[in-house]
């Protein structure tokens, strides 16, 4: 039978084993994402909460926010945020991307 301190030090290596590929896993993600001076973040409008993650990284202040009415009839939110990329000021660093929590930002052909 296994004791205690057995599944300890088990689920412990599993941890290290899961967060190495994860890791990895998103690794390989960054370094697909294209970027540099041919290339500049988009935001997808239907995906953006306005969370402003985006316009904290954003070092070139390439990101704005702006309110917008709501989509749903149903609902009466005043305060309805999103992003905007600015096209000129923007490097192609893709850190807005990195830090999109709901993958609103996508890299673009200038």
């Amino acid at each position: 039978m296994t004791n205690r301190d057995d599944l300890t030090v088990r689920r412990n290596s599993q941890q290290r084993r899961i967060r190495m590929m994860m890791n990895a896993v998103k690794s390989e993600e960054r370094a697909k994402l294209k970027g540099g001076p041919e290339a500049v973040a988009w935001v997808k409008e239907e995906l953006c909460i306005g969370c402003d993650q985006c316009t904290i990284v954003c070092d070139d202040d390439a990101i704005e926010i702006y309110h917008t009415p709501l989509k749903s009839p149903i609902m009466n939110v005043d305060n309805n945020k999103k992003a905007k990329v600015l096209r000129d000021p923007c490097t192609g660093c893709k850190l807005c991307v990195l830090a999109c929590p709901t993958d609103a930002i996508v890299m673009i052909d200038r």
